[in-house]
């Protein structure tokens, strides 16, 4: 591997640390967890206690990091975890929350 791949791929570690560094974010990564099927951004933010600007903030930098997924029906989001960049770079960590 070279240089670039390997800063590339500690940028991109860095990218998730920050978005794990934060107790609502958290708590957002936690609710997906335990919920079988995606669920849409209202939803999880009432569990959350987040207001919907907050939220919206907290989604938008978990999916920057590619730990959730969104998809847009209407004009309803639904989120889920994006469970591939956990098993690639945080195998175990669900299974800690």
């Amino acid at each position: 591997m070279i240089i670039e791949q390997l800063y590339a791929s500690d940028e991109y570690r860095v990218r998730i640390f920050k978005a794990l560094a934060d107790h609502t974010r958290l708590q957002i990564i936690r609710t997906l967890k335990d919920s079988p099927t995606e669920l849409n951004c209202g939803e999880v933010g009432e569990r959350c206690e987040a207001s919907k600007s907050n939220a919206s903030y907290h989604f938008r930098t978990l999916r920057e990091a590619g730990l959730i997924l969104v998809r847009k029906e209407a004009q309803t989001k639904y989120i889920q975890l994006h469970r591939e960049t956990f098993d690639s770079y945080l195998p175990g960590f669900l299974d800690s929350l």
